[in-house]
């Protein structure tokens, strides 16, 4: 089956606040990125006020994306994604609404992933999305 990262995962992690390990517990299921992800990660090491914190994190982030699949932002997550967001819209969920987190979970939508999350609350409200936190 799989689990979709969230990015604030890996923030925690790179921070500190979580090890990377919490996430092999996971009973051996593949651990993917959606590409929302890979984009925030890479722009984690752009951002970077140091050359030696854009070193660690570049090291930190390009480790990640060796070792776990990007799944495409396609046509069938576009399709559930704006399904998912014309009902944010319409709901007025305007104010929890973050295109990002809808995109990572559009992904592990379609391909039938729960999402690992250190943030259900960012999540909760989008129907059909399964969570997890890390261990």
């Amino acid at each position: 089956m799989g689990v979709v990262v969230d990015t604030n995962v890996f923030i925690d992690a790179e921070n500190g606040r979580l090890q990377l390990e919490a996430l092999k517990p996971l009973q051996g299921e593949p651990v993917f990125l959606a590409a929302i992800t890979m984009a925030e990660l890479l722009a984690g090491v752009h951002m970077a006020k140091t050359i030696d914190v854009r070193v660690r994190r570049r090291a930190f982030v390009e480790n990640i994306l060796g070792s776990a699949p990007v799944l495409d932002f396609d046509s069938e997550v576009a399709r559930t994604y704006s399904e998912l967001y014309a009902q944010a819209l319409n709901n007025k969920s305007r104010q929890r609404l973050n295109v990002h987190d809808l995109q990572i979970a559009a992904t592990a939508i379609c391909h039938g992933h729960p999402v690992v999350t250190s943030n259900e609350d960012d999540f909760r409200w989008i129907p059909g999305v399964r969570l997890l936190k890390p261990r």
